[in-house]
């Protein structure tokens, strides 16, 4: 079973997409409501992927990246970001982190999963 972290500060984002991938993909979801609980648990629970909002206070998605690459522990999760800034200057720089993939908002969360499996390999 494939295990996935979500980190967003917005709790009805979190509640969506935890469910939507419980639900269709039957994943175990964990989620976070900032980085640095993000960092804990990623280190915590191991997971497969982390789905990581860019736009949190105090600690965002970009710099929440970066600590878990620099953590032996953690730098060899994927990590999708998701967000809901689409403009084409924000994509290329969110692509230029070394993310699995950037994901926006708003999402349909009946293909979230399918999403998520196809950037990364996964087959059901």
């Amino acid at each position: 079973m494939r295990k996935i972290l979500i980190i967003d500060d917005e709790d009805d984002i979190r509640e969506v997409a935890a469910l939507s991938l419980e639900a269709v993909a039957g994943w175990t979801v964990f989620t976070a409501h900032s980085g640095l609980e993000g960092i804990r648990l990623a280190e915590e629970h191991q997971p497969e992927a982390i789905l990581l909002d860019v736009m949190m206070p105090e600690m965002d998605g970009p710099m929440t990246f970066r600590e878990l690459q620099a953590n032996p522990k953690t730098s060899h999760i994927s990590v999708l970001l998701l967000t809901a800034k689409v403009q084409g200057v924000d994509q290329r720089r969110f692509a230029s982190l070394g993310v699995k993939a950037v994901l926006f908002k708003p999402f349909d969360p009946l293909t979230l999963s399918s999403e998520i499996a196809a950037v990364l390999g996964w087959t059901e």
